[in-house]
């Protein structure tokens, strides 16, 4: 496991675990947190190793509670050093929301709130799984803000015009249930089942092809940007790669020889 000052990182089972790991401040994304998740999940797109990940946070409180307000306010007043080391990490950073097509499969795995940029790193993944006490909103316009972080666009796609506006006009909070209503999360569980919930979805996407999975994936949401038959016949940069890989064989002859297949990822 690797441990840092906002997060850990961990892979085991071919599945890497990020926490956000600033439970005192229910792991609010200060610079650093979004520097250092930045960090980790360009460390899963480089490794073929890696074939998924999944994203919590720290303590039962929490996944995410948005960005860190108290960092923003000091910002104005900070040296110009702090400043310059701040920029630094921004500079480095590409932040979850903005990958816009992240090949591999992300499972939130939401232990409390998910509010404003908490919500938003939430639905920039694929599976939500949610414990049935979290809370999820966009409750910027009561601090004078905006979601900016994608979360005014991902969520009338994810839930919906008019429920969509409804939360975000008035920060409203959703329930766990409600959010699962909406179609926002996958499944919402007693908080003692959410990690084991969690890993059936991981276990049950190492039983699939890895290159599979990613063209799935790289198909349905690149495919949502184009009109049905042009995503239809739009070739993509996966599935070619699937189409030529020994995983491609490897499927069917298992299923003839009727044993489990033995994926290689190539």
């Amino acid at each position: 496991m690797i441990e840092t000052a906002t997060t850990t990182f961990e892979v085991k089972d071919r599945c890497a675990w990020i926490t956000l790991n600033r439970p005192d401040s229910l792991n609010a994304l200060n610079i650093e947190l979004r520097w250092q998740l930045s960090r980790h999940l360009d460390t899963v797109e480089a490794d073929d190793d890696i074939w998924l990940t999944v994203i919590t946070g720290a303590g039962e409180r929490a996944f995410c509670a948005g960005a860190d307000l108290k960092e923003r306010a000091m910002q104005r007043d900070a040296d110009e050093a702090q400043k310059q080391a701040w920029r630094e990490l921004q500079d480095e950073t590409r932040h979850i929301i903005e990958r816009w097509y992240h090949p591999k499969p992300i499972i939130a795995m939401v232990n409390g709130f998910a509010l404003g940029g908490g919500l938003e790193v939430a639905m920039a993944c694929d599976i939500i799984v949610a414990a049935d006490h979290a809370e999820f909103g966009l409750p910027e316009p009561r601090r004078g803000l905006i979601a900016a972080s994608a979360g005014v666009h991902r969520l009338p796609r994810q839930i919906g015009l008019k429920p969509a506006m409804g939360y975000m006009l008035t920060g409203r909070h959703m329930s766990a249930r409600r959010a699962y209503e909406l179609g926002l999360v996958n499944e919402v569980v007693p908080l003692a089942d959410l990690r084991e919930t969690t890993e059936g979805y991981v276990k049950d996407i190492l039983r699939c092809a890895p290159l599979s999975v990613r063209a799935t994936k790289e198909a349905a949401m690149k495919g949502l940007d184009r009109d049905l038959p042009t995503a239809f016949y739009t070739p993509y940069e996966t599935e070619t790669r699937r189409l030529s890989s020994e995983d491609a064989l490897e499927g069917p002859k298992a299923f003839a020889e009727k044993r489990d297949p033995v994926w290689k990822g190539r």
